[in-house]
């Protein structure tokens, strides 16, 4: 093998990964892009020149030969005030690394116009495709995109009549978990804080704690459902309103986990302890609010992470024209993560 000395200063190219490995350019690059079979001691030794040489393909070339960018744009309405965005831009960035794909962030602040604007400027850098996320499970207006550019929504489902590939959670399954655990437990008298935001989560988890507890012989009735602001305030107030009475629950289900965290603190108030008194269970795994309660808030994760990783994964299946069945909304399951605020109800 010759000497692995770059021929010039500066850049190395791929003709002098060919000439220092012994091979044509054709087979390094075969061998660096997997196009192509290459021997696996050639690839090896192909591999290892670049290596030495640093020798990094040249993207741009590349992306004009296939008329791709190898990026994709990522637009999220809060990103930087939201725990829950960067576990759905580290699923998608892992997903797209892996292909070769980078991720390009920007945050729209909620606002429709500013959304449009960033796709708008996205489309003009030549994005080969977008993801469109929601930092909690809503329905989103169409952007205007041109026809060529593909989209994928993340925790998000798009309007009535818009056909395109969306991942969202599972709502049905994640509230059964919730149910389910305090079931197993022993609980009969089981009430829900909600929100007052409207939004599909809302929807979806009424409805799914309704069905999960009638299942179990539980019926929800009116008394047993209070509603908040979808954070701490909200959930003392709707803890309040549960508990402050004779026949207060011996557990209640959250919307979320700073609603957990108002109900546990209407709890205490009322001199009942969590979980001997009272049994809580949240909903998010938010880690800043489950992690530093005390006792530690038992509650079903919302898959981020897997979300990201599934919309990149669905986005470039797309583009590469290996997925051709119709755009459809893909329900991602969530799991329990078991702390200390559950226990059977007392005697």
């Amino acid at each position: 093998m010759a000497d692995p000395t770059p021929a010039r200063a500066g850049r190395a190219r791929i003709s002098d990964v060919a000439a220092a490995a012994g091979v044509s350019v054709t087979t390094v690059s075969h061998a660096l892009s997997g196009a192509r079979a290459v021997n696996a001691d050639t690839r090896e030794r192909i591999l290892q020149v670049a290596a030495t040489l640093g020798y990094a393909p040249d993207r741009v070339a590349s992306g004009l030969r296939r008329k791709r960018t190898g990026v994709v744009g990522f637009v999220g309405d809060y990103v930087a005030s939201t725990p829950f965005a960067g576990q759905m831009i580290a699923g998608a960035r892992g997903a797209g690394l892996e292909r070769d794909m980078l991720l390009l962030v920007a945050e729209s602040g909620g606002d429709v116009a500013a959304e449009q604007a960033i796709v708008d400027r996205f489309v003009a850098q030549r994005v080969d495709g977008l993801l469109l996320a929601r930092m909690y499970h809503q329905r989103v207006i169409r952007p205007r995109v041109p026809s060529d550019v593909p989209i994928v929504l993340m925790d998000a489902a798009p309007e009535r009549g818009w056909k395109v590939d969306a991942v969202v959670p599972d709502e049905a399954q994640i509230t059964r978990l919730a149910c389910d655990c305090l079931v197993r437990e022993g609980h009969r008298r089981i009430a829900y804080a909600d929100t007052v935001d409207p939004s599909r989560a809302a929807r979806g988890r009424l409805l799914g704690v309704r069905a999960a507890l009638g299942d179990a012989g539980i019926e929800l009735t009116a008394a047993d459902i209070s509603s908040g602001t979808s954070d701490s305030a909200g959930g003392r107030a709707a803890g309040a309103a549960l508990l402050d009475r004779v026949d207060r629950p011996t557990a209640i289900i959250c919307f979320n986990d700073q609603i957990a965290m108002g109900v546990m603190q209407a709890g205490a108030r009322l001199g009942l302890r969590v979980p001997e008194d009272l049994s809580v269970v949240g909903i998010d795994d938010l880690r800043p609010v489950a992690d530093a309660l005390d006792p530690g808030l038992t509650t079903v994760a919302l898959p981020h992470a897997e979300m990201g990783a599934w919309a990149m994964s669905r986005l470039i299946a797309r583009l590469d024209k290996i997925e051709k069945s119709s755009p459809r909304l893909h329900l991602m399951p969530g799991w329990l993560v078991e702390r200390g605020s559950v226990a059977p109800p007392a005697a």
